[in-house]
């Protein structure tokens, strides 16, 4: 297909229709631009097809806020079920009127000329083209799921499935439970199974973890006001490899708690360091867990730390301060695992997503398939992110951080587009 003077234009086209999109679509709704949002299912649909039934927020509810909305329930220092933040983006949905076509995919963005773009859709009418002079990508960070290569090579009798499809532990066939990574969603997990009775066995990687509350308040809440959420990826301390590890682990199940692996080894639950390789039933395993562990317990009292010297240097009044020391010390490093001799029925991979830019063809990305962006706007005239971690500042990608994001891509596509629009008038 190419394009003809009959193809429809559309000055601005954001392609994902998460809370991410829809508020760069909020803004400039506002500024009266037109544009279209195309979304592959419905709006937000990731946040009740994708996440278990348990599933609770891990940041304060007063940080969820996007363009015209905040959280104003009756629980700001609490932790959204599932459920409830379907709710409440659906309240937010009701405030205005986005120029949505659901059921409808991007196959491909192109960039034909230095004017505009190109981009095929596909949806049950068949294919069409449409141009624009402007693109917002807002598909999420890493939409693909990972799975290792040798999990194919693994004994067929095994269940194998990703955490975006995990909901309960009646989903699973009866027997014990490998969880395979360990952050946020990998220990949430394992936290569930656990509670549900089952046998959990947990490989962990090298996620750190921090504590639910500490002296008063959600640690979170006291990383808010020390301005960690709002300082400038260049600028936050680590600089990049801080931007790559993953996030810490806790939970906001049942009004929130620390995620504490050792104490779930006292309980039963066993683990093991870093998976490896496996074949048939026999996993192996690097000599890495009393390592880890002992890694992620010193980032919590890292975190605990820092959060002292922030209420000695003003002066708060707050309860005395602690560390965590360990309630559990594995005897040795497993280096395998025979499924069958565990009685290993499941497997659920929780290592993580990639990147998927390949229908965009741009030169938008670095080795790893990364966009190269600042602020979410790239180097190729008129194409933009929204909603990539990291994008601007570790808010990014959190509800905390969306508004801003947001209204900062908006602006730049309104002053590019009064920017072209001075142009063609000075040409003709």
């Amino acid at each position: 297909m190419s394009a003809t003077a009959h193809t429809p234009h559309i000055p601005v086209v954001i392609v994902g229709a998460g809370q991410a999109g829809l508020s760069v679509s909020w803004y400039l709704g506002r500024a009266g631009i037109e544009h279209v949002v195309i979304e592959s299912k419905t709006p937000t649909h990731a946040w009740a097809d994708s996440r278990w039934d348990n599933f609770t927020l891990v940041t304060p509810n007063w940080h969820c806020r996007l363009p015209g909305y905040v959280y104003e329930g009756p629980d700001p220092d609490g932790f959204m079920t599932r459920d409830e933040v379907v709710e409440w983006l659906d309240g937010w949905l009701d405030t205005f009127t986005p120029p949505v076509r659901e059921h409808t995919t991007v196959t491909r963005l192109r960039r034909p000329n230095d004017t505009g773009f190109e981009l095929t859709l596909n949806s049950d009418a068949g294919e069409e083209l449409i141009t624009c002079d402007q693109v917002v990508i807002a598909t999420g960070g890493y939409p693909l799921p990972v799975i290792p290569p040798f999990a194919s090579s693994l004994n067929p009798a095994v269940t194998q499935i990703h955490s975006e499809e995990y909901f309960n532990p009646e989903q699973l066939p009866d027997g014990a439970v490998l969880v395979v990574g360990s952050g946020q969603s990998g220990t949430q997990i394992a936290e569930d199974l656990h509670l549900a009775g089952r046998q959990v066995h947990l490989a962990i990687g090298n996620a750190p973890r921090v504590a639910r509350f500490y002296r008063g308040r959600d640690c979170m809440t006291w990383l808010a006001e020390m301005g960690l959420y709002d300082t400038p990826a260049q600028q936050y301390p680590g600089g990049k490899a801080a931007q790559e590890k993953t996030n810490h682990y806790v939970t906001g199940r049942d009004g929130g708690r620390d995620v504490d692996l050792r104490q779930f080894a006292r309980e039963g639950m066993r683990l093991y360091g870093t998976l490896t390789d496996g074949k048939d039933a026999t996993l192996r395993f690097v000599e890495s867990l009393t390592a880890a562990l002992d890694k992620a317990d010193a980032v919590y009292n890292s975190i605990c730390a820092d959060i002292d010297r922030h209420i000695e240097a003003n002066a708060i009044d707050a309860p005395p301060p602690s560390r965590y020391d360990p309630v559990w010390r594995p005897d040795s490093d497993p280096t395998d695992l025979d499924l069958a001799a565990a009685g290993i029925t499941s497997i659920i991979w929780a290592i993580g997503f990639r990147p998927d830019y390949r229908w965009i063809e741009a030169s938008a990305f670095d080795g790893g398939g990364r966009p190269m962006q600042t602020r979410g706007v790239t180097q190729v005239p008129g194409l933009s992110f929204i909603g990539l971690p990291w994008m601007h500042t570790w808010g990014s990608g959190r509800f905390l951080g969306i508004d801003r994001d947001a209204r900062h891509i908006a602006d730049t596509v309104v002053d590019a587009l009064g920017e072209s629009r001075l142009r063609l008038a000075a040409a003709q």
